[in-house]
């Protein structure tokens, strides 16, 4: 299924958001998740705290320092450090641990392997357009092989505000050198991807296949079911 809800203006650039379009990003976090707790529940004190602690202290990271909403990456860090501090830990041991948990959440995190149907699509699509990243995630391309399929991969937190603020768009159509309706956003949030496209004066796509709540109430130029109704845009 594709629907055009709006006329599309030429584009020359396709640029994908990552967790949950390219790639179902569900179980990785699960794993991800279970690599931090197993890390932590081998520390004194951690797990008696019990199942609510993780969550809490992700809270109080983020009332004590509202940016960390725009950067994943720090949030978790800063999180980590807060729960260890808490417990007693030494400044030098709770950095030790910090390290050590998000080293585990991380390397996890990225343990992702899309789907070769996902590449050869990639594949030809950057026969007739450049192809780029823009995620608010901290998944890290260069250790999956979603590596050297972008010219330019731009994550929220590293390079700026999370989306849907304009941020990364911008920053993505002054290093391609190309005017912003020139790219065509495709992601799977109609909060974070559509409306930030759309803010941005970017094109956007949506992938409609998720049962989700959304706030956002704007309509994407596009709308797919299905990642591989993007062939649609090869032009014969």
């Amino acid at each position: 299924m594709i629907r055009f809800n709006r006329a599309i203006k030429p584009f020359s650039v396709l640029s994908f958001d990552l967790d949950d379009t390219l790639y179902d990003n569900r179980p990785i976090i699960k794993a991800a998740m279970k690599a931090q707790a197993d890390y932590l529940n081998k520390l004194a004190g951690y797990q008696e705290k019990g199942p609510q602690y993780w969550q809490y202290c992700r809270e109080l990271a983020v009332q004590q320092q509202p940016t960390l909403v725009d950067d994943v990456t720090q949030w978790r860090k800063q999180t980590l450090r807060l729960a260890l501090s808490k417990l007693g830990f030494n400044q030098s041991d709770m950095e030790h641990h910090a390290k050590g948990a998000y080293n585990a959440f991380a390397d996890a995190r990225s343990n992702i392997t899309v789907s070769d149907d996902i590449l050869a699509l990639l594949d030809n699509l950057s026969k007739q357009y450049t192809l780029i990243a823009i995620t608010n995630g901290n998944a890290e391309v260069e250790r999956f092989n979603l590596n050297n399929k972008f010219a330019l991969v731009l994550q929220a937190g590293l390079h700026g505000k999370a989306k849907p603020h304009s941020t990364l768009f911008d920053q993505a159509a002054v290093h391609l050198g190309v005017n912003k309706n020139a790219i065509l956003h495709i992601g799977d949030s109609l909060d974070s991807d559509v409306q930030g496209a759309n803010n941005a004066g970017c094109q956007s796509v949506w992938l409609n296949n998720q049962t989700a709540n959304y706030a956002y109430k704007g309509l994407a130029d596009i709308e797919i079911a299905d990642i591989h109704a993007l062939t649609h845009l090869i032009k014969k």
